[in-house]
């Protein structure tokens, strides 16, 4: 793969700083590679805890598989600081080889002009990669025109995680499969004195209990097929009933002291793991923390649904892994290397082993299940399941916004109202889509034909 001309290099900076809000300086030309015996690859992540050890672990166990690359992993905090990381390194041309981009970033890197596709960097690199034999709910939102923009590399849905302990001293099996039982459950288990906090409320709330509750009901986030369908898209969820009635319920809940936002220095999921909260809903990546950390029976099931609804699809969160401009054919090499290496069903296996992610590829999901995994580890399985549990509609495909971190923010904030006694859940909702829809109509002016 050649190296990219400083036009190219420049004109990536300045789209990727207008999706972030910064701004961007002229850039000279690529830094040679330092002469080494193995060629560096620097690779800039954003998981923490139990999951950072596991990520140390597959960069040494791919170092120590050949000798012609070394990936140099980078932790450079969350998601969001791992991305303004990113833009300012642009400033001064120091951009890593390969960063880890959360899927809400997916329309910002693939309208910046500044990322090789993988499909691309794997062709050019002799690579013959079956994008086929990628899960399909998992790569299909990484794909553009039947190419892949990106990896999938960390790829999760919500579960519903549950203190077993806490549901059978309340005379419970399991929680019930429907909101509306699960709902009187939690309210049952307070009541009762069983647990001072039935439930913890996520950090990332707005996905799993607003986004992924729109997808499993079949309904509209936003028009055009949740932004699959063009930069043209207008949020509408302050629009569905459903919707409304999900606020509405939490507001309840949180108002009767069931539902519960940690307070400082506590995580959610730590009032989970610690036996605090009786339940959360969380990503399936929270296995390796749950599997550390609790001292109870615990176990975990779908995600409630209304009653009377047949529910569809979750739909995926997690990151993925972007290639850079800027970078020398070595560079670009010990990449495609080290992505195959990611794809391969021994590397998928373990990795979904140890960190409770969904794997992106059929082969290793398929030689999980053969090898009876799925069958001792079932609550490995759940996000799987509910990720394939249907045909996705246009409402449960995805959602691909631009700017998305941004227009959520402001769901969050209108929100906040909501918990505190400001606003009602519809006059949050209308407010958040009003202040959404602007943002999405820049992003449109900014990054449109």
């Amino acid at each position: 793969m050649s190296r990219m001309n400083k036009s190219s290099i420049a004109v990536g900076l300045r789209n990727l700083a207008v999706g972030f809000g910064v701004s961007a300086v002229a850039l000279g030309a690529a830094m040679p590679a330092f002469a080494q015996e193995r060629v560096k690859v620097e690779w800039w992540y954003a998981l923490s805890g139990r999951l950072e050890e596991i990520v140390q672990q597959l960069v040494t166990d791919f170092n120590e598989s050949q000798a012609e690359y070394e990936i140099v992993p980078v932790f450079k905090g969350n998601y969001e600081q791992t991305m303004a990381a990113m833009v300012a390194a642009y400033r001064v041309n120091q951009q890593p080889v390969i960063m880890q981009a959360a899927e809400r970033s997916f329309l910002t890197m693939l309208n910046s002009g500044a990322v090789v596709s993988v499909d691309e960097l794997m062709a050019q690199q002799g690579y013959d990669i079956d994008w086929g034999n990628f899960v399909a709910p998992v790569a299909g939102f990484y794909m553009v025109d039947g190419k892949a923009a990106a990896l999938p590399f960390n790829s999760s849905s919500p579960i519903f995680w549950y203190n077993a302990d806490h549901f059978k001293a309340a005379g419970y099996d399991k929680p019930g499969e429907t909101w509306q039982e699960v709902e009187a459950q939690l309210t049952a288990i307070k009541e009762k004195g069983i647990s001072d906090c039935a439930m913890a409320l996520p950090n990332d709330f707005y996905w799993s209990l607003i986004e992924n509750y729109s997808a499993i009901h079949d309904v509209p986030f936003a028009t055009l097929a949740n932004g699959y369908g063009g930069l043209g898209t207008e949020f509408i969820y302050n629009k569905s009933p459903l919707v409304v009635g999900q606020v509405e319920r939490l507001e309840r809940l949180m108002d009767a002291n069931v539902l519960q936002i940690a307070g400082q220095g506590m995580s959610p999921e730590t009032l989970f793991t610690s036996g605090v909260c009786s339940t959360i809903t969380a990503s399936t990546a929270a296995h390796a923390g749950v599997e550390a950390g609790a001292e109870f029976d615990w176990n975990a099931t779908f995600l409630p649904h209304e009653e009377g609804v047949t529910p569809l699809n979750s739909t995926i969160g997690g990151a993925a892994l972007w290639v850079l401009q800027g970078q020398s054919d070595e560079e670009y090499a010990g990449a495609a290397a080290f992505f195959d290496f990611i794809a391969s069903p021994e590397t998928q296996n373990w990795w979904a082993e140890q960190t409770g992610y969904v794997p992106i590829t059929n082969a290793a999901y398929d030689s999980m299940t053969a090898a009876g995994y799925f069958d001792e580890h079932p609550t490995r399985e759940i996000a799987i399941q509910q990720l394939n549990r249907a045909e996705p509609t246009d409402n449960s495909r995805g959602f691909r916004f631009g700017n998305h971190n941004q227009t959520t923010q402001m769901l969050v904030e209108e929100l906040q109202g909501v918990w505190a006694g400001q606003q009602s859940p519809q006059e949050a909702l209308d407010k958040a889509v009003a202040r959404g829809n602007e943002v999405l109509r820049q992003y449109e002016q900014l990054n449109g034909n």
